[in-house]
């Protein structure tokens, strides 16, 4: 029998840091939820003839494999999503919304039957990024930069240093690129460093050095507070080890709303 193509498929965007992800719906889907881990990440996605845009998350999302059709999408890097949306990120925390309820209604309608029509949906939702951010111009390489940073292990001081900024104005310009402070952003890149590191192999102890945690319980506590279970239940052989986002794969964040 021919092998059955793989349900999800990503590949990096033309815009910078993004990934183009499309994830293609069984006919009989799973039962059980998965759940979502915080990664830092926005995403706008396509779906069932909405566009939906999924803000950034400070806990585990929970998705009914049932209510999650076919879609296709781009996953925004930590802190270049609220300019191409037009929205501080805080807005948008914990949040999905329909696109609808940003923009002019108009304007999302002729962009969602634009990717109806298109014989490449996922192509077709990254011109329209492509062409927003040539709109509105790139996101601040400041917050680039800390989210980098950041995501490299360095403290909330040194980035704040690193940057130019007090604490006050790093927390504020944090709020707005990345819908949280610097702080909760760090520990939620810290976790998503520490399972990757376990997926490979690596201990639970070891990985949770190596990703900047002082110890395994460290480590432990930041994972039943981001993801709301312990790391032997997510990596169990019937839990859900590696979904972090709302499409079954190792990496990234998404949703269907």
């Amino acid at each position: 029998m021919p092998q059955e193509p793989p349900r999800y498929q990503e590949r990096p965007s033309r815009l910078p840091g993004a990934v183009v992800w499309t994830w293609d719906a069984p006919a009989r889907p799973p039962l059980r939820p998965r759940s979502v881990l915080p990664d830092g990440c926005m995403d706008l996605i396509w779906t069932g003839g909405r566009i939906v845009v999924a803000g950034p998350d400070t806990h585990a999302f929970e998705v009914d494999p049932r209510d999650r059709a076919s879609c296709a999408a781009i996953r925004f890097a930590p802190g270049t999503a609220p300019v191409l949306l037009g929205v501080p990120a805080h807005e948008l925390r914990d949040q999905r919304f329909e696109l609808a309820s940003i923009w002019p209604a108009a304007a999302v309608r002729r962009l969602t039957e634009r990717i109806d029509r298109a014989p490449d949906p996922a192509g077709a939702l990254e011109r329209l990024a492509l062409d927003r951010i040539a709109d509105t111009g790139p996101p601040d390489p400041l917050t680039v930069a800390v989210a980098e940073g950041l995501r490299r292990g360095r403290s909330v001081a040194a980035t704040a240093a690193e940057a130019g900024l007090g604490a006050r104005q790093l927390h504020r310009r944090s709020l707005t690129a990345f819908g949280y402070g610097p702080k909760t952003l760090a520990r939620i890149l810290r976790l998503q460093r520490a399972l990757e590191l376990i997926r490979t192999g690596l201990p639970y102890a070891e990985a949770a050095c190596a990703a900047g945690c002082t110890d395994q319980a460290h480590l432990s506590r930041d994972m039943r507070d981001l993801a709301g279970t312990t790391l032997g239940a997510y990596f169990a052989p019937d839990g859900a080890a590696g979904a972090n986002s709302e499409t079954p794969h190792p990496s990234g964040s998404s949703t269907t709303a």
